[in-house]
């Protein structure tokens, strides 16, 4: 069964949100080379998919998720030696009692109103050396607003975030080649042609869970109108994006860390 998209998390079989998948995904693939025989920890993982493919690299990986759902469906769909998945809350991690040589958290960061214990858990969790590799939304970039997202960063900000934690950080970017282009561009038009229907922003007065309801609707609205367009997303897939040495233009941000 396809699970309903909401804005908090991206379900993998939703075909609507395939070009949003390839984006996800796309960071376990920039995230592979780093982990090639060696302990992974996958903080946030959903329902897998990307856990999975870190499978295919990793000694081993552990997939954490507070979603059980999600982590059944993992289970059923992902199960493989070498990838184990555990229901636990990010900030309170100290149940694995293990170390991990690379430590995954993609798409989560925005979610947080005190990213810090996240950082901190996170943390503990590496090996002196070990490395986090991240991702979040580059703010810049941003046209739509998720009202699951507490708050979207600028590199320079996510710098300032992560600094206190590790003793190296490295900002870079994940782009997008032309038809990612195309495709962000055709799905601003979308997003701004609904907005406009809200001139005096009457939708941030609204309670967050009647916001939180209209805005999966509406993303899958954008999405059905998506379908149309000359770049539709089932075109779009991870190798569509690349790893850029700055942050200017990124979709998203791609921070590297070393304890």
């Amino acid at each position: 069964m396809t699970v309903a998209f909401t804005g908090e998390r991206l379900p993998g079989d939703d075909p609507h949100f395939r070009a949003d998948l390839a984006r996800h995904l796309a960071a376990y693939h920039l995230a592979a080379p780093y982990c090639g025989g060696l302990r992974v920890l996958d903080a946030g993982c959903g329902e897998g998919y990307g856990a999975a493919l870190l499978a295919a690299v990793a000694a081993r990986v552990v997939g954490v998720d507070r979603s059980a759902p999600a982590l059944a469906h993992a289970r059923v769909r992902h199960g493989r030696p070498g990838l184990v998945f555990v229901c636990a809350d990010l900030e309170r991690l100290g149940a694995l009692r293990c170390g991990f040589d690379v430590v995954c958290n993609f798409q989560v960061i925005e979610h947080l109103e005190k990213p810090e214990r996240l950082l901190e858990a996170l943390r503990e969790r590496l090996v002196p050396g070990g490395r986090l590799i991240l991702t979040t939304p580059n703010r810049p970039m941003s046209f739509s607003e998720n009202p699951y997202h507490v708050r979207e960063y600028t590199a320079d900000e996510l710098a300032a975030l992560l600094a206190p934690w590790f003793t190296r950080v490295e900002i870079r970017g994940v782009g997008g080649n032309a038809k990612v282009d195309a495709y962000e561009a055709a799905r601003r038009r979308h997003v701004e042609r609904l907005l406009r229907l809200d001139p005096l922003g009457i939708r941030r007065l609204l309670p967050a869970p009647v916001l939180r309801f209209a805005f999966g609707r509406l993303a899958r609205l954008v999405r059905l109108q998506l379908s149309r367009d000359p770049v539709p997303a089932s075109e779009i897939v991870p190798e569509d994006y690349r790893e850029q040495p700055t942050a200017a233009g990124a979709l998203d941000l791609l921070a590297i860390c070393t304890r």
